[in-house]
């Protein structure tokens, strides 16, 4: 009797392990056949940046529609400075309501590296990476899996959070010290959405625009309205072998424009300048591709790196830097005025 017993439980027990390995890897299975079937979806949750000893943070929206329609709001909660990345049939857009402009790219974003915040590049890392670590936790499961960001090489890996209904409620992406540099907090998530026709359109984010400064022009975001420049930001890191050779300040018809030179081993220069909202809605064609920098989308090319924080609108551009230096230097560029 004792021998059936324990054969009966020794079958038990192998019965219940090789189930629990099933359930593994039915989570991951199930989650990438959930996500990629998707015909929409929109989330809302927190985006938080780590920049060496500073925080950054957005309020995210994030609207997807079948066929590569995508438009994400990524709001900068400290300055309320709100840009929209829109893909649509024409091309990919980086969008400044405030300043009644935008960058047109003829881009592969999102396809061309991982994101934080956008569901199917998720899973998509996830389905790569054939060395994925499942974590079982109270409420759902943890999967850790690569990523891949060609222009930040410290971010090495992707935590991904999940309930038991396979929602996405969190993604971490972590340093090779499993230091969180970005975390997306999903607030909201909506697998079943309805569009307007014109809602992927660029024209749809003008009109929003004009309306909302309308309805309330007593809220227009100052901080973009700069005519001048009272301090010269200079970057706090420089590629060695690099100094500063020229500066000079010169005025616009709407502002001042500072023109910082560098040479030596790695020659660039850095142009700081004043912003004014257009009177008309301008898209100014742009080689490159979109790219979160710290506190703001940035557009991005083999050569140079442009974006607006604080109401300055800055261009990085060299002959010899890579984009990954560029980038290094744009990171550098405080909003605090500081020494050469």
């Amino acid at each position: 009797m004792k021998k059936y017993l324990f054969l009966f439980l020794l079958v038990l027990c192998i019965f219940m392990v090789g189930c629990g390995k099933n359930s593994n890897k039915s989570i991951k299975d199930d989650l990438i056949k959930k996500i990629n079937d998707l015909k929409g979806y929109q989330l809302s949750g927190k985006l938080e940046v780590v920049n060496n000893d500073d925080v950054f943070n957005y309020d995210v929206m994030v609207s997807y529609k079948d066929k590569d329609y995508y438009r994400v709001s990524l709001k900068n909660i400290a300055n309320n400075h709100e840009q929209i990345i829109l893909r649509n049939d024409d091309g990919v857009y980086v969008v400044t309501p405030s300043l009644n402009k935008s960058f047109k790219f003829q881009s592969d974003w999102p396809y061309n590296n991982s994101q934080a915040y956008l569901l199917k590049n998720i899973v998509n890392d996830i389905e790569t990476d054939k060395e994925i670590e499942e974590e079982v936790i109270e409420d759902g499961y943890i999967i850790t899996s690569k990523v891949s960001f060609p222009n930040n090489p410290k971010l090495i890996k992707q935590r991904v959070t999940i309930d038991n209904n396979l929602i996405i409620k969190k993604v971490e992406i972590l340093n090779s010290d499993n230091i969180s540099l970005m975390t997306f907090t999903i607030n909201n998530t909506n697998y079943k959405p309805t569009y307007d026709e014109s809602f992927f359109q660029i024209n749809s984010i003008i009109n929003t625009s004009e309306n909302n400064e309308k309805k309330d022009e007593k809220e227009t975001d100052d901080s973009q309205k700069t005519s001048t420049i009272d301090d010269i930001i200079y970057p706090l890191y420089i590629p060695s072998g690099t100094i500063l050779t020229g500066e000079e300040k010169v005025s616009k018809t709407d502002g001042e424009r500072v023109i910082l030179t560098f040479g030596g081993d790695k020659p660039f220069t850095l142009v700081e300048e004043t912003t004014m909202p257009s009177e008309e809605f301008t898209v100014v064609p742009t080689y490159g591709e979109p790219y979160l920098l710290i506190d703001t989308v940035a557009a991005l090319s083999n050569n140079s790196i442009n974006w607006v924080s604080n109401g300055i609108e800055y261009y990085i551009v060299s002959d010899v830097m890579n984009q990954n230096e560029l980038i290094e230097v744009a990171r550098s560029v405080n909003t605090v005025s500081v020494l050469k």
